[in-house]
C-alpha cells in the first residue's frame, strides 16, 4: 500500500524562482571537491526526513561499496566539523559501507537557507513519505512565511496538492503514524478527514488496516455513518462527551465493528428524548458474530 510521493523534478527546476537558494546548491566558481571524514560530519537539525528505510539504505550501501559515492553531499562548516545540508541518506549509507571519507561540497549557508535547500532536495528526490512532505511544506510556511501559492510554485506542484498535504497534519498522531508507515494510503487519509472526531478517525484507521478496506469501501462506510435521522433538539445529552468516547471505544473493541452511541437527551423543558446504539454490519457473518457475542442464536 506504500506509495512514493516525490516530485520527480530536478532540483534546479524546483528552485528556479529562488536565486539565493539555487546559488546555494552549487559549489562556488573554481571550487573543487573535498574528502572529509564521515565522523566529522553531523546530520542537520533541519532534516525533514524522519524515516530511513533499512532495505533501501542497505541497497545504497552495497552500491557505494562497489562504485563509491558518485554524488557529493552538500555541507556547511560548523565549529566542530561539518553539518549536512543535503545528502544525509548517502552519508548514512557510506558509513554503513565502511567508508572513512566521503566527497563533499562546502557551502556557506545561514540556518534558513540550509533549511530550504534540505527540504527541496528531499522533496525532489522522492525521499519523503506523505507526512514528512506535509511537514516540509508547513516548515516552509512557518520559517519563510510563504503562502500555499508560493510553496506550490517553489516545488512545482498545484496549490491544491500542497493544501491537501497540509490538511493531513490535522489528523491524530496515531493515524499520521499509520500513514507514514504506509499502512494506510493518502486516499484513505483524505476520507478520514471527513470523520468529525479524532477517536472515530483512529478507530476507522485501525479498521482499514484490520479489514484491508479500499478507499471506495471506506467512503461508503463514512457516507453511511453520516445519515443522521433527525436534528437534535435543544437540551443536553445525559452522558458526558468524554465518557461517551470511552463507551464507544469499548463497544467497538468488543463487537469488532463501527459503533455509534446516541445517548438519551433532556430537553430544555425537561422532556426525555430516547437514545440508541447503532452497530454496523456488512455481511451475515457479521450479524452471526454479533449475535453470538450477545449470547443469542439466530434460528430459522
Amino acid at each position: 500500500m506504500s506509495v512514493k510521493h516525490g516530485l520527480g523534478r530536478g532540483l534546479s527546476a524546483l528552485i528556479k524562482d529562488s536565486p539565493a537558494v539555487a546559488a546555494s546548491t552549487a559549489a562556488p566558481a573554481g571550487a573543487g571537491l573535498l574528502m572529509v571524514e564521515t565522523i566529522k560530519i553531523r546530520p542537520s537539525p533541519f532534516q525533514p526526513r524522519r524515516v530511513f528505510v533499512k532495505e533501501s539504505l542497505d541497497e545504497l550501501a552495497a552500491s557505494i561499496r562497489e562504485h563509491g559515492v558518485l554524488e557529493p553531499v552538500l555541507v556547511r562548516k560548523v565549529e566542530d566539523g561539518y553539518e549536512l545540508i543535503a545528502g544525509e541518506r548517502r552519508w548514512r549509507a557510506a558509513q554503513e559501507a565502511g567508508l572513512k571519507q566521503v566527497p563533499v561540497i562546502v557551502r556557506e549557508a545561514a540556518d534558513l537557507e540550509a533549511l530550504e535547500i534540505g527540504l527541496i532536495e528531499n522533496l525532489q528526490r522522492a525521499d519523503l513519505n506523505v507526512i514528512e512532505e506535509a511537514e516540509g511544506y508547513q516548515t516552509l510556511a512557518d520559517a519563510f512565511k510563504l503562502t500555499q501559492d508560493e510553496i506550490a510554485k517553489k516545488v512545482s506542484k498545484a496549490r491544491a496538492s500542497v493544501a491537501n498535504a497540509l490538511r493531513l497534519l490535522s489528523l491524530p498522531k496515531e493515524v499520521k503514524k499509520f500513514l507514514s508507515e504506509g499502512l494506510i494510503s493518502s486516499g484513505h487519509a483524505k476520507v478520514l478527514l471527513g470523520i468529525p472526531t479524532e477517536p472515530e478517525q483512529c478507530l476507522m484507521a485501525e479498521r482499514i488496516i484490520k479489514d484491508g478496506l479500499s478507499v471506495r469501501e471506506l467512503e461508503k462506510i463514512v457516507e453511511h455513518s453520516r445519515r443522521v435521522p433527525r436534528k437534535k433538539r435543544e437540551g443536553k445529552e445525559d452522558i458526558p462527551a468524554s465518557h461517551l468516547v470511552y463507551l464507544t471505544d469499548k463497544l467497538h473493541q468488543h463487537f469488532g465493528t463501527s459503533v455509534q452511541v446516541h445517548p438519551c437527551r433532556t430537553t430544555a423543558n425537561g422532556r426525555k428524548v430516547k437514545g440508541y446504539i447503532q452497530l454496523d454490519i456488512y455481511t451475515n457473518d457479521d450479524l452471526d458474530r454479533i449475535l453470538d457475542l450477545l449470547g443469542l442464536t439466530e434460528r430459522g
